[in-house]
Parts: structure tokens; sequence; C-alpha cells
């Protein structure tokens, strides 16, 4: 009989881990859907149970999840009184950069790679970037230019490139932060500098295949493809200009000049496609929708925000979290933490809400959570560490169902935050903060 059970068991943590995989920012596709079936509807009494917690160091990157494997990117400070108390100064501050790689099961670390990295950006407390995870390789791009491409299996190095260094670029003001995209054979990051704000590198070799575009500086973005005017377009958001160009070979197919320069470089959000309109946001000049030619590359400004202000807001002015459209509108969350309805073809509001994002629901600047479709409703993870189940629609925001799963200790913005996005695979979620990764069981029991 014990026999029988353990075999029962063992089938069972196999079966949990079947379903679909997170191995990139947004999820599959790019796109915060998360398409696995059989999830809770609500959470239990004490919320959703927790597989497993390990230990790992700081950082904003979220984690990967690939078959039964998860990858997470982490900073440690050589000493704890390295780290400055002011997150805003900029200076040299010894510690390294480290991508793990732990088992799905248990959590349990299974390699190490970690190299020397001392920081000089603002908000220092690890790397920004999601690990990207395909044909048994996983790729990381750290907050100081260093990318490296590594044998997912065992951590070894295949190759690597050094930013600052290759292209003679200086380290923006947040450090290293558009995800890397995987196209094909080609690895397409941003990196900086002129006529190499974005550049494509061979994904076996980390030769480069292509550069393209000048800006004064890259922005957070991350690059994407969308197909549009019957060609696949990658659109590339600078702090300068929104650009779209050939992915095969960096040719521009357009490049349309922001109104005014976006202020601090603030360019986070992932551009957002519907039909043929493109969606651009961000924390002071606020929002920007495009309208996408259909027989050709090009495109055409449809509305754009009138206010150029961090409080004084209109339409969206999105800081850290990458809006969600469907259906003519737009769900996001604004710079004081406002969860808001807009309409998409003219930017006026519907709705806003604080209740996703504040404890007391009041405005706090930067408050913050990340939204991820999951069929008919949607998951919310905000910076308190809190996990929603919520359905957004032009009638309201209807809150469903709420768990706390895991404490903010990052104190970087003023207050306990967690800024890091979470991954949902094989029915569970899986998240951190500076301490720790926890997975919690989403699966309907």
């Amino acid at each position: 009989m014990r026999g029988i059970w353990m075999a029962t068991l063992i089938l069972g943590c196999a079966a949990s881990l079947r379903g679909d995989d997170w191995p990139q920012w947004l999820g599959p596709e790019r796109d915060s859907v998360w398409r696995e079936t059989g999830i809770v509807s609500s959470f239990p009494a004490g919320g959703p149970p927790v597989v497993w917690r390990t230990e790992i160091g700081s950082g904003y990157s979220g984690p990967a999840v690939a078959k039964d494997r998860v990858y997470v990117f982490d900073h440690q400070f050589s000493q704890a009184s390295d780290k400055p108390a002011n997150a805003f100064a900029r200076g040299k501050i010894p510690g390294a950069e480290s991508v793990l790689c732990l088992d799905a099961v248990n959590g349990k670390v299974l390699w190490r790679h970690a190299y020397d990295c001392p920081y000089t950006v603002s908000y220092p407390a690890g790397p920004r970037t999601t690990p990207l995870v395909s044909r048994g390789k996983v790729f990381t791009l750290g907050a100081e230019g260093n990318l490296f491409c590594l044998n997912a299996a065992t951590g070894s190095v295949i190759w690597s490139r050094d930013f600052k260094e290759d292209y003679h670029i200086k380290t923006p003001m947040w450090g290293f932060a558009g995800n890397p995209l995987l196209d094909g054979n080609k690895l397409i990051c941003l990196a900086g500098g002129s006529n190499t704000t974005v550049v494509a590198l061979d994904q076996n070799t980390g030769k480069e295949v292509w550069h393209a575009l000048s800006a004064k500086e890259p922005g957070y973005c991350s690059p994407v493809i969308f197909k549009a005017g019957g060609v696949r377009q990658l659109i590339v958001w600078d702090p300068e200009s929104v650009n779209s160009l050939n992915p095969d070979t960096g040719q521009v197919y357009w490049s349309i000049k922001s109104s005014q320069p976006i202020r601090a470089g603030m360019t986070i959000p992932t551009p957002r496609k519907m039909g043929d309109w493109l969606f651009l946001t961000c924390f002071y000049n606020g929002s920007w929708m495009l309208k996408l030619d259909d027989a050709k590359p090009a495109a055409a400004t449809v509305w754009q925000s009138q206010r150029v202000s961090e409080k004084d807001t209109d339409a969206l002015h999105c800081t850290l979290s990458t809006p969600f459209l469907e259906n003519g509108y737009i769900y996001g969350v604004c710079s004081y933490g406002q969860l808001r309805c807009l309409r998409a073809d003219t930017g006026g509001r519907i709705w806003e809400t604080f209740n996703a994002t504040t404890p007391d629901g009041k405005e706090m600047r930067w408050a913050n959570a990340f939204i991820v479709k999951n069929h008919d409703r949607f998951f919310l993870f905000n910076e308190k560490g809190d996990l929603i189940i919520a359905k957004l629609s032009p009638k309201g925001y209807e809150e469903i169902s709420r768990a706390h799963v895991l404490d903010p200790v990052n104190l970087d913005a003023g207050r306990p935050v967690v800024w890091s996005h979470p991954a949902f695979a094989h029915r569970r979620m899986y998240a951190r903060n500076d301490h720790e990764i926890i997975c919690v069981d989403l699966a309907k029991k």
C-alpha cells in the first residue's frame, strides 16, 4: 500500500507540473495572458497553499518557468553596509549578480551562475529583466549591461557580452531594463548609444547581426514584435521616439518623434496592440495612441495626453505596470495607484479605483499592480504582495478574492514594496521579493 501511495504522490506532483510554461517577460506570447485552465475561482481561507519557499538575493527581476525548472536573477551586496541609504544615489557599490536555476517541484537550487558586478545605478536592489528561456538556453541581461547566454541545464556559459564595453556607453540611471526578445535566431536587446540603441545578436554565438537607432538614452521599454501593414514590425520605444523596424534587418520602417521628450527617460511599460491601434504610456508624459496602417508599415497619432505631470494626469500615466487592452478599452495603473479603465478610441476615463493597489484606498506615488488575464478574469499582483482575482470591464472593478502571499521588503521607494512581475505556470504562481522566491498552488481542487 505504501508503494501505491508513493507512486500516486509522484504522479500527482508530475501532473501538477504539466501545463503552460512562463519562459519570458509577460509570458509565452509576451502578452500578459495566462491561458491555462483548471485555476481556482477564489482563494481558500488562509490563501493559496505555499508549495515551497527558497531564499534568494534581492532584485526587480521576475522569475521564468520552463518545463520543471524555475530561473530567477538576483543581486548580493558585498556587505550589507554597502547598500546606500538614499536609493537615488549613484556611486560604485560592490556586489555580484547571479542567475539561479531551481527545481520547480521543491524549490531546491540546482545551479547558480554568479559574477562580480559593481552597481552604479539608482535603486540598486538588483537586476531588472526576467530571464528568457528557449531551446536549452537561458538569456539574462543585468542592471549594468552584462548579457549572458547560459546552458539551461547546467548554468555553464555559452557566450557573454558587456554592453558598456562593446558599445562605449554608460549605464542608464535605472540600469539596463529592457527585457531581451528572441526572434528566430536573433536575440534583440536595448543597448544604447549612436546607432546601437537596439541591437540584434546571434542567439548561438552572441555575434552582432544588426544594429539600429540613435537616442541620448535607450529608456527601459522591452521591445516587442507585432504584425501590421502586411509585415512583422519590431516596435522600439525610446525617450525620443517610437520606432518600427524590420526585425530581420534592423531597417527602420517608420519613426514618430514624441511631442515632448519623455521625462527621466521613463519609457517603461511594454507597448500594447489592439486591432490596428498601438498604445504607449509612461509616468510623466502619459498616454499615446497610434493607428497602424492596414496596407503598409506606417502609423499616425490618434490621440495623446495633453498633461505632462505625475499628478495632474489625463488618460493613463503608468509607471511600472504594462496595461491591458481588450474590446475597445484600456485597463492600467496610473501614476499614484489609480486602476483606470479608458476608452481606447479617445482616452476618455470610464472609471478608476484605488482598491487594487493601496491598502487604505488613498493615492500613493508609484503604487503598482501587475495585470495578467486568465480567461474571463484577471489576476492582479500588487506591490503589497497581495494576489487578487478580479473582473475588469467598462462596468467597473469587481473584486472576487484576495490573499496576501508575499511580504513587501524592498524599501527603495520609501515604503515596503514588491516590484517584480510574477510568473504563472503549471497552475501555480511564482513570485519573489528581496529575500525569497515562493511557489503557490492555484490549481482548482
